[in-house]
């Protein structure tokens, strides 16, 4: 399976949530609902997006957060990788992303305050 088609599976089991599109970045796919993006894609593996209000439950699941290496020093990203047995049970599947597209919501730039971060 090709990274797109890949891409194109996971769109269309998400597709109870609404009308998410898988964007190219950065050799991988942005996942976004609603023009927010709560889900990456990097070497075919999901990885959700985490603040303070679901951190706590992803690390519960044991789900490691998203990390690459820039300038030989690894950066860690506040996104966790979605358990594979979550792609064989839509609930979890669906509960986990909701929980994801929740913190990109919270983690929304107010209109007019640059300063909050994401």
């Amino acid at each position: 399976m090709s990274h797109r088609e890949f891409a194109d599976y996971i769109v269309d089991l998400l597709r109870p949530l609404g009308p998410v599109a898988a964007r190219r970045m950065f050799g991988g796919f942005g996942l976004y609902l609603d023009g927010l993006m709560f889900a990456l894609i990097a070497d075919d593996s999901v990885y959700l997006k985490a603040d303070a209000g679901n951190r706590a439950l992803f690390i519960g699941r044991g789900m490691p957060r998203f990390e690459y290496v820039r300038q030989g020093k690894p950066v860690a990203l506040s996104y966790h990788a979605l358990p594979a047995d979550a792609l064989e049970d839509a609930d979890d599947l669906l509960a986990l992303c909701r929980s994801a597209f929740e913190a990109a919501l919270r983690g929304r730039k107010a209109p007019g305050n640059a300063s909050q971060r994401s």
